[in-house]
């Protein structure tokens, strides 16, 4: 097995690292404070092919493939990882399942104006009531004729505020539960739809997070993403590959807290030396620098898989996800902890990064449902 980087991959990745570096990290802090959204860059992102990295050349997207992708996104997730999650969202969430189940007329429509970052869009599948299990959304589709009539909110929106175009999940049959759930894919202007509470939050600030608000939303049958009450089929198949993004930004904020912790241990000095040079303390950066590492090889094999399309990932996406999310953690806790009392200030990054880090161990499935999913594969049930 090969595990180095073509010259393509180089080439798209040295480029994420130097766009990421240039022109998301010194605004990150301020755009966390801010709770803003770095709009700006999302689109220079499209023309510059990261919002459109999966998808094939036909439908304008650069073909980068799920191993350039999932590297890029670490590189960004460095620098702001609410930046990170907006591009991961837009590849893996969006395109990716409208790929999978559009029909090639939702293809041609939808994917040349994403990839370009013309459009922005969401993924919507939470509700107040309904987070790891689907089968209790109320939100509903009820069919009339050749149209379908949605009402509900939606919770916990990734790009809700900026989006232009998202994907949607509404009971169409509540007899049948989960069995009985379908995909939309609609633009943000159809009457009747708004979007609700802006969510504050403790981490990611510089993502937007939102209520997605329909009120009696008539839409045409063909805006259905697959078949009617196939819509748990669309979001369990897309989570599989977002899940891949996730554990990309899990991985690239573990990154960013270990150079922030080698770089401070180098710095700060105690009882006369560098804290670098105190046993213990190396002990800490040893096993932090390990863990990333592990988790950074298993991701971008986990991607291979999906760019390959030789097996499912299913498991190994549900793995991976739940490692490098709990690594993250355990690598920004004690980051933040050589630290010592600065790493607790707003002005050192690290204590940005421990923030951001939490969101990953819980969106696109908590570890407990990652648990679940993997038990459930090795029992072959």
């Amino acid at each position: 097995m090969d595990f180095t980087f073509n010259e393509e991959q180089k080439m798209i990745i040295d480029g994420a690292r130097r766009y990421a570096r240039e022109k998301l990290a010194p605004v990150a802090a301020e755009l966390d404070e801010k709770a803003e959204v770095n709009l700006k860059a999302l689109k220079e992102l499209g023309a510059l092919g990261y919002l459109g990295m999966t998808v094939p050349e036909e439908y304008d997207g650069s073909n980068a493939g799920a191993v350039a992708y999932a590297a890029s996104i670490i590189e960004f997730s460095k620098a702001d990882a609410g930046a990170a999650v907006a591009v991961s969202v837009q590849n893996s969430l969006v395109n990716d399942a409208i790929l999978e189940f559009g029909t090639e007329k939702q293809k041609r429509e939808y994917l040349p104006k994403l990839v370009s970052g013309e459009w922005i869009g969401c993924f919507s599948l939470t509700e107040a009531n309904a987070g790891s299990d689907p089968g209790s959304l109320r939100a509903a589709a009820v069919k009339d004729g050749d149209h379908f009539e949605l009402s509900g909110t939606k919770n916990f929106t990734t790009n809700g505020g900026i989006a232009d175009v998202m994907i949607v999940f509404f009971q169409t049959d509540k007899e049948k539960g989960a069995r009985g759930i379908s995909a939309f894919l609609l633009k943000t202007d159809i009457p009747g739809f708004k979007v609700g509470k802006h969510e504050n939050k403790m981490g990611i600030r510089s993502s937007s997070t939102t209520e997605m608000v329909f009120d009696k939303c008539r839409v045409p049958a063909d805006s259905l993403l697959s078949a009617e009450n196939k819509g748990l089929k669309v979001a369990l198949a897309t989570l599989d590959g977002g899940r891949i993004g996730i554990a990309a930004q899990a991985v690239g904020i573990a990154e960013a807290a270990l150079e922030e912790a080698v770089r401070y241990s180098k710095e700060r000095v105690q009882f006369g030396n560098r804290i670098a040079e105190l046993e213990g303390l190396q002990f800490m950066l040893a096993d932090m620098a390990t863990e990333v590492e592990v988790a950074r090889t298993m991701l971008l094999r986990v991607a291979w898989m999906k760019e390959s399309h030789t097996q499912k990932f299913m498991k190994e996406a549900a793995m991976i996800k739940l490692y490098a999310s709990e690594m993250s953690h355990r690598v920004c806790h004690k980051a933040l902890q050589i630290h010592g009392g600065y790493g607790f200030m707003k002005e050192y990054k690290i204590e940005r990064l421990y923030r951001d880090q939490r969101i990953t161990e819980i969106y696109e499935g908590t570890s407990e449902i990652q648990r679940c999913v993997i038990a459930r594969s090795i029992l072959g049930e």
